[in-house]
């Protein structure tokens, strides 16, 4: 009974690494996991930008992002009026590099307005 269970875990854990591998490899050719767009606000627009730098030092094609940190603590937010329902922004995804790049330049745009949430378009970034 204990050898089916270790040949079991075996399995399992050359399976996850082998799926991780495919991933690395291919990463760089299309993202399956990465979004094709984020909603943001100005909050976490500023925030992703102060770590870009830190964002960008990932060597995998695929960068994920996480600004959970970023998130205002113990404020609690207006609710949305009844006739513009405003979308719940992201703090966690995951881009390619090329998207990462095409996001900062985009959160860098002059005029652009975030609040109280923004939906940008990461499709045309590929």
């Amino acid at each position: 009974m204990k050898n089916s269970i270790f040949s079991w875990r075996g399995a399992v854990a050359g399976l996850a690494g082998g799926l991780l591998l495919i991933a690395n490899a291919s990463a760089d050719e299309a993202c399956g996991l990465c979004v094709k767009q984020i909603v943001t606000n100005s909050e976490l627009a500023t925030c992703f930008l102060e770590q870009y730098d830190q964002i960008a030092k990932s060597s995998s094609g695929a960068v994920v992002v996480d600004l959970s940190n970023c998130a205002s603590r113990g404020v609690v937010e207006a609710l949305p009026s009844p006739n513009k329902g405003a979308a719940e922004p992201d703090v966690q995804f995951m881009i390619s590099r090329l998207q990462l790049e095409c996001l900062k330049k985009k959160l860098e745009a002059p005029g652009i307005v975030l609040d109280p949430s923004a939906i940008i378009d990461l499709d045309s970034c590929q």
